[in-house]
């Protein structure tokens, strides 16, 4: 058997060196909004649906290091008030019963339209039975990761380009 063709122990191999997937990637900036009030048709029980209920929804997003602290450009980093009007648009359009689902939902949203690389998201049902402050649920997501490398790949091309260094015309 051949060990110099495997990685010594604590070292990446070639492929992972080559995809990154070794690299540490420091602690993601997160954008979030907490509290946020809105009303919805939502639940699985005949009194829940037939008039909108109060939801509280939480969103943490993670972006990898927000380029906006260089930048101060909001296009930079996730835009907390468009994330609101989008949350106001998904109240008013959902068809889904379970708080589970409609979790899932923003978390895609957050993920999918906003590019956040994880996301955390709390729904809860305030005062949903007499005896009990709230219900609720909650879920984290993360990004697909070929969309987070290629955005990290994106980064460095732009590093890149920044700094002067661009690829040679063929």
């Amino acid at each position: 058997m051949n060990s110099s063709a495997r990685p010594s122990a604590g070292q990446p191999s070639d492929a992972a060196r080559l995809s990154g997937a070794a690299e540490t990637l420091p602690p993601p900036d997160l954008i979030f909004i907490e509290g946020f009030r809105g009303e919805t048709v939502i639940g699985i029980h005949e009194s829940e649906l037939h008039r909108p209920q109060p939801l509280l929804i939480d969103v943490h997003a993670g972006v990898p290091r927000a380029r906006a602290c260089d930048t101060d450009w909001i296009g930079d980093t996730i835009d907390y008030s468009a994330v609101r009007e989008r949350l106001h648009r998904l109240m008013a359009e959902h068809r889904l019963q379970l708080l589970e689902a409609f979790a899932e939902a923003v978390a895609e949203i957050l993920i999918d339209e906003f590019h956040a690389s994880w996301v955390r998201v709390k729904v809860v049902k305030p005062h949903k039975f007499d005896d009990v402050q709230s219900v609720g649920v909650q879920i984290e997501r993360q990004a697909p990761a070929h969309r987070t490398a290629r955005s990290a790949h994106g980064a460095t091309v732009l590093k890149f380009l920044a700094s002067g260094m661009v690829p040679a015309k063929r």
